[in-house]
């Protein structure tokens, strides 16, 4: 019947197709299964991004305040009751606003940059993070509570074709851009002084980076809520399979992040009889295979760059 089904649709021949079935189909299942595909790509390409930025296997998308901005967004969206859509473009504006505070405040760094960088995320997201506490305590406790705390964990349940049709531009374009200066990053991970000394701009490629990388989290946490470990667990999976060479780990991020999503969202469908956000799977999921790794490679998995 579902093979029918698509088959009668990709023919656009779907008068023999239950209209309860279609319904299901292409406004509840496609949606949540190409949501699942772009946010698990964009998730772990912005992860792989920053691990070759900072040259740090330890950073996640969340490292410079996208997630706590865009979950700020969110929880203020659902306090005062905004439709859903409003919701989601206020998380996703204040989820890219975060991380410009951020980046303007490392400016005033003058020595260390990416240190400047790392510091003022980390501040900029507590900050947020602390303003989401807040409106979780003077929330209503039977009603919009629920909902911020639900929402927070992150989930697919509520995706729909316009939050595909919303989120589809600003990852297609992060990926484009960290897919078109992919083989920067190698020289990026042996330091800034090396690159510009074999003639990259690193201002330049930091900015894009970080833009591109911002643009597609902000994007997903923006209509999926926040989805840890992703970012962080794939890249290094991605670089056990092809290697340390970022023209190939960046694809190959975004593949096994698109796959991993597709699985763990399926386990949470179907594991219990209430489904699980995925926020909470990610994570119990992602720590233990990151930990796998640990034990598996020793100190070599900490080298992300040669």
């Amino acid at each position: 019947m579902l093979f029918r089904s698509l088959f009668a649709i990709i023919t656009n021949n779907t008068d023999t197709i239950p209209k309860e079935v279609l319904t299901v189909l292409l406004k509840i299942r496609v949606p949540r299964i190409l949501s699942a595909i772009l946010i698990g790509a964009a998730l772990s390409m912005s992860g792989s991004s920053y691990q070759a930025l900072f040259q740090n296997p330890m950073v996640s998308p969340d490292i410079l305040g996208a997630s706590q901005g865009a979950g700020f967004g969110a929880a203020l969206g659902l306090l005062w009751y905004f439709s859903y859509q409003t919701t989601a473009l206020m998380a996703f504006a204040i989820g890219l606003t975060a991380v410009f505070i951020a980046y303007m405040i490392s400016t005033k760094f003058k020595v260390d940059r990416i240190l400047g960088l790392v510091l003022s995320g980390m501040m900029v997201g507590s900050i947020f993070s602390s303003m989401i506490s807040f409106i979780k305590l003077v929330a209503d406790p039977d009603n919009t509570l629920p909902a911020i705390t639900y929402w927070l964990m992150g989930s697919l349940a509520s995706i729909r074709n316009a939050d595909v049709k919303l989120v589809f531009i600003p990852i297609l374009i992060g990926i484009v851009l960290t897919l078109s200066i992919r083989w920067k990053m190698n020289l990026l991970t042996m330091g800034e002084d090396e690159a510009r000394s074999m003639g990259v701009n690193t201002k330049m490629t930091r900015i894009i980076i970080v833009f591109a990388s911002t643009l597609m989290t902000a994007a997903c946490v923006s209509v999926s809520g926040m989805i840890g470990w992703v970012g962080l667990v794939i890249p290094h999976f991605a670089r056990m399979v092809v290697g340390n060479d970022y023209r190939y780990v960046l694809p190959a991020s975004g593949l096994i992040g698109a796959m991993f999503l597709l699985i763990v969202d399926n386990l949470a469908r179907n594991l219990t009889t209430a489904e699980i956000p995925l926020g909470i799977l990610t994570s119990f999921v992602g720590a233990p295979l990151f930990i796998y790794l640990i034990l598996k490679r020793g100190y070599d998995w900490y080298d992300v760059g040669n």
